[in-house]
């Protein structure tokens, strides 16, 4: 059974006092039936890890290099990010694709790894609108999963996240037909590639403005393990109740 996991990605968002959020979501969900994770900028990592002790919120990292040191001037390794108390990193976020014009071979070297200092990836996929638009959104992220998720992926190891691009931050959520649809080609295609059992072990999050308002339905749509939250995850009077619909699903 695949544990539901709610992880929160602050993007370049928050300073020191910020960190009282996480002591209010560790006190508010101390016997959480669910994992959650907070991404906080690289800044807060050591600070945000000695906020939370461990459990019950996990800190991850919002990317890291391929390589594990060398001459990359303001790059962060996994190594590094594993030092710094984190336990996951996000890795081929729409933002990073964008602006920093990361493909899916560099998030496969990423994501690696990840994998060889212990981090858990969250890989993640979406399509433009444009590509909604076209009838390409299975086509892209099949595409995005099967190049960047390398091959030894599991459920320890991996986690997957659907971000429509083009709902991210916009107050846009796709139709529940609509995520449904996406998250079960995922695990077919996953268990098409790695075997029922491994499939079965990934974790699917949906990302996309999700807010407290909509996340039980969400939550309550075929294959979706969780979510990966963005602004709804930087005030813990937000993200709690989106961490109790998950629970409650």
């Amino acid at each position: 059974m695949r544990q539901k996991l709610a992880a929160g990605n602050w993007k370049m968002n928050g300073m020191g006092p910020a960190l009282a959020e996480l002591e209010t979501l560790t006190k508010t969900h101390k016997k959480s039936a669910c994992e959650i994770l907070i991404c906080p900028p690289a800044t807060l990592l050591s600070r945000a890890s000695e906020a939370v002790n461990g459990n019950p919120v996990a800190i991850g990292g919002q990317d890291c290099h391929a390589n594990s040191s060398g001459a990359h001037t303001g790059d962060l390794s996994a190594e590094m990010l594993r030092e710094a108390g984190a336990t996951a990193v996000i890795l081929g976020h729409s933002e990073r694709r964008a602006d920093h014009g990361e493909s899916n071979k560099t998030v496969a070297a990423k994501t690696m790894a990840a994998w060889e200092s212990g981090l858990i990836a969250v890989v993640c996929l979406g399509e433009t609108l444009e590509e909604r638009e076209s009838g390409s959104t299975l086509k892209i992220v099949g595409t995005q999963l099967a190049a960047s998720l390398p091959d030894g992926a599991n459920g320890v190891n991996s986690v997957v996240a659907y971000e429509p691009v083009w709902a991210i931050g916009t107050g846009k959520v796709p139709t529940l037909e609509q995520i449904a649809e996406v998250h079960n080609f995922l695990r077919t295609e996953l268990t098409s590639r790695f075997g029922e059992e491994i499939a079965d072990s990934i974790r699917l999050l949906y990302g996309g403005s999700v807010k407290p308002g909509n996340a039980a339905e969400i939550f309550a749509t075929s294959n979706v393990d969780g979510a990966l939250v963005g602004g709804a995850s930087l005030k813990a009077a937000d993200f709690s109740p989106i961490i109790q619909a998950l629970e409650a699903s």
